[in-house]
């Protein structure tokens, strides 16, 4: 059985499978691609840890004692999702633009991302870790990342760093919201506007 074939990874030390030797960094890499990979065709459901180590060839501890559990692999899959977003937003932006318009692309990129990996995108809110299980130093550090920029967009529009931090999140809720709502098919009950047009009334609203 192909879940049998795994030697444990930890450390530094490295494991032979099917797919090749990794070293820890890999296996992790490995891990949470395939799990990307599985949400991504399948929903969240299909995601197990039996059903991963299966996909990667590994065998259950193997997962465990290089990750951690389901909630530390949904953790390192939401990690690249926010990597991918970062640079999505970054490129967007552009120094010499008004910050408002810069605020809209940014509306607009988030939207176009999320329409285009739905699945994996959910994730990022669907999977509900244990309440007392505080976020590891790298997973809180991803999450800055994309947060940041959007907060460095709005600093000529807010000044006040509190209020722009409160701004920055009331945004992405509110996005998150018409997102939801237009990859689920739902938006259509409230209303026929497109979602770009919504959000960019909803930001340009919110910024005046």
């Amino acid at each position: 059985m192909t879940e049998t074939r795994g030697a444990e990874v930890t450390g530094k030390t490295r494991g032979t499978g099917p797919r090749g030797e990794h070293d820890r960094e890999g296996f992790i890499a490995l891990v949470a691609g395939t799990a990307e990979s599985l949400v991504r065709n399948e929903g969240l459901r299909a995601l197990g840890m039996r059903r991963l180590a299966a996909a990667i060839g590994y065998a259950p501890n193997s997962i465990y004692n290089a990750v951690g559990d389901l909630d530390q692999v949904v953790l390192r899959v939401n990690a690249r999702t926010l990597a991918r977003l970062h640079a999505v937003l970054e490129a967007v932006i552009d120094p010499d633009r008004a910050a408002r318009d810069n605020a809209l692309a940014l509306a607009d990129a988030y939207l176009v991302f999320v329409a285009a990996d739905p699945r994996v995108w959910s994730l990022l809110f669907e999977h509900l870790a244990a309440p007392d299980q505080p976020f590891p130093d790298w997973y809180a550090a991803a999450l800055a990342e994309p947060v940041g920029l959007v907060d460095t967009a709005l600093a000529p529009l807010i000044a006040d760093p509190d209020e722009r931090r409160r701004a920055v999140a009331a945004l992405w809720a509110a996005l998150h919201g018409l997102a939801s709502l237009s990859t689920s098919r739902k938006l259509a009950v409230l209303t026929p506007d497109p979602p770009r047009d919504l959000a960019r009334l909803l930001v340009g609203r919110f910024l005046g």
